[in-house]
């Protein structure tokens, strides 16, 4: 199964279980409520987003123009420079758009993106404004394949989502946001920064989860950043944070941040958070500074006393980018149902040990997707994969051509600017 599969091209034709709109176009087959759209609803939104697909960038270009027309003050609420929110919005939309027929899934996903978006003191009236105007847009790209049942599919659709979304957020009684302060900002590469910050009260997030933040740096431009580290009782979080290409908020953080200056952190999001210390065997894949939500989760087992079996995978393109192998194979050390295994994809001046393995660091070489399925199929393995989404990719597929059940494996699709 690919983790990236689609639906097919729309078909045209009426279909007679589509909901029905009612006068003022919004859908009147019956109150919303969470769970499983009816299976022609899906099929109607499935095969039309794949008709605008080719076409989304100008696509949400339309409708945040249309937002912004029909509701101005909604302008204040996303940065200046829009070119990464309009990115943000189409992931977020092809997610919703895979999912809609799997609501184990997508509702974890929706209650977490209510929860989030209290941080911008988003209101009923937003939600539907902006419903209207993604629909129209849709239907503007749409053309002559457009029709009444298409979109009442989509008001449908998104209506449960919607309200989903409000549910989750009106029961929400924590903070809508935290602030934190920056204690150290160390460079340990011209591309890679550790940051420690410490919030005004502990954030009441779980290991392997991630953050939203916002710098003074960049106003109103979120990155999410995952702690590495379980939650400490002072609220200090270490941060590992990458210089992405055309990444606006990773460039700012690592070359620009110091000391004093005050950061504002979302509420916690994620499903990668172990919570037993012991069962199957644990294998946890990480790529580059992926490594920082796999130590949190480490480090945590750590805490609880852990029996289970657990292989670590960390592997970069070189050995520099093995930043945190030293204290990983401390870890190792101290802990006999640990095992760390290093993996690099080039090869630098350390020089090579044998046919897998380097001189420097014992590294494996070869992608994280190729060496770890050097190892087996996994089938008795709970997963979970970090990393940028080609290596996640990447590395999912593999597991899953070797063997590896689907339902053992585990990642987060939001992690990059």
């Amino acid at each position: 199964m690919s983790i990236d599969r689609l639906p097919s091209p729309i078909a045209t034709g009426p279909t007679p279980d589509a909901p029905r709109l009612d006068a003022s176009g919004l859908d009147a087959s019956g109150p919303a409520r969470p769970g499983t759209p009816p299976s022609a609803t899906v099929d109607l939104v499935r095969r039309s987003w794949a008709l605008v697909e080719p076409q989304t960038e100008e696509l949400t270009r339309l409708f945040y123009g249309l937002l912004f027309g029909r509701m101005p003050e909604t302008r204040s609420l996303f940065p200046v420079n829009m070119q990464v929110q309009r990115g943000r919005l189409l992931r977020a939309l092809v997610h919703v758009v895979q999912l809609v027929d799997r609501p184990d899934e997508l509702e974890p996903f929706l209650d977490q993106l209510g929860r989030d978006h209290r941080k911008f003191d988003v209101a009923d009236a937003h939600y539907d404004v902006l419903g209207g105007a993604l629909v129209d847009a849709v239907a503007r790209f749409s053309g002559a394949a457009w029709t009444p049942q298409i979109e009442g599919a989509w008001r449908h659709a998104y209506r449960i989502a919607a309200d989903r979304m409000r549910t989750a957020a009106a029961a929400e009684r924590g903070p809508a946001s935290w602030t934190g302060v920056v204690l150290e900002h160390r460079r340990i590469g011209w591309d890679l920064a550790i940051v420690r910050v410490q919030t005004d009260t502990p954030i009441p997030y779980r290991a392997g989860q991630y953050l939203s933040v916002e710098t003074p740096h960049r106003p109103r431009l979120w990155r999410y950043l995952s702690p590495a580290g379980p939650p400490r009782p002072d609220g200090v979080l270490e941060f590992h944070v990458r210089a992405v290409e055309g990444g606006w908020v990773s460039r700012a953080v690592v070359a620009h941040t110091t000391p004093g200056e005050t950061w504002r952190i979302g509420p916690p999001m994620g499903r990668l958070s172990i919570e037993s210390a012991s069962g199957d065997g644990l294998l946890l894949i990480a790529g580059g500074t992926g490594v920082a939500p796999v130590r949190a989760i480490v480090e945590r087992l750590v805490e609880q006393g852990a029996t289970r079996p657990t292989t670590l995978f960390t592997g970069g393109r070189t050995t520099a980018d093995l930043y945190d192998l030293p204290h990983l194979r401390t870890l190792g050390r101290r802990n006999a149902w640990l095992d760390v295994v290093p993996v690099i994809e080039k090869i630098d001046e350390h020089g090579i040990l044998d046919d897998h393995r380097t001189l420097e660091t014992g590294a494996e070489i070869g992608t994280l997707a190729d060496v770890v399925s050097r190892y087996g199929a996994w089938r008795d393995h709970d997963v979970i994969v970090c990393g940028s989404p080609a290596m996640v990719r990447a590395t999912v597929g593999r597991l899953l051509v070797a063997g590896t059940p689907l339902d053992r494996i585990r990642y987060d699709p939001f992690t990059l600017d």
